[in-house]
């Protein structure tokens, strides 16, 4: 039971922590999950957030269900998954209390745009940190560049992007796996 508790507290204080979203959460997942409570490898979160960016839904509940299955089976991942949700829960309902009793003040709207431009910070933060780990090669620095102006350019969706980028990866790793055995 402490094991599943534990999954919670720590993905609550990660929920009620960070603002911005699923996105501004992913440096405070890796800190608190790699190296806080060493529960995965640098690799194991990069692949963890991988994964979980590639599926529907916000990349931090997925990496919370993610991380909790593989910390206690399904019940992690439901304790985790539950942690993380419930601070945004909770303050959603309470802000949504507040600012309909406070209407649309100067001084509301000047901290959400302050708030808003801190999320986008980390957001930053996050994706730096990410590609430092992830862009190792020519090939890999021409995929995110290709993902990046699809999406940001074309306005393709990002589902899209991610799809065609396992494709490329897919048909790379099959020419690299060739190129192995005529070596051999």
């Amino acid at each position: 039971m402490k094991g599943y508790l534990e999954l919670l507290g720590v993905f609550f204080k990660i929920g009620l922590f960070t603002v911005g979203g699923g996105m501004a959460m992913l440096p405070l997942i890796q800190h608190t999950v790699v190296e806080r409570k060493k529960w995965m490898t640098e690799q194991e979160i990069v692949d963890c957030f991988a994964v979980c960016q590639a599926l529907p839904g916000v990349v931090a509940i997925n990496s919370a269900t993610y991380i909790g299955k593989q910390r206690k089976g399904f019940v992690g991942a439901v304790a985790a998954s539950l942690g993380v949700m419930l601070p945004s829960f909770i303050i959603i309902l309470l802000a949504v209390l507040l600012l309909e009793s406070l209407g649309h003040s100067p001084h509301v709207e000047g901290a959400l745009t302050a708030v808003k431009a801190s999320s986008a910070g980390l957001i930053l933060y996050a994706g730096i940190r990410l590609s430092r780990q992830v862009i190792r090669t020519g090939g890999d620095a021409a995929v995110a560049l290709i993902s990046w102006l699809a999406v940001a350019i074309l306005n393709l969706a990002a589902v899209w992007a991610i799809l065609g980028a396992a494709l490329l990866g897919l048909i790379r790793g099959t020419m690299q796996g060739r190129e192995v055995k005529e070596e051999s």
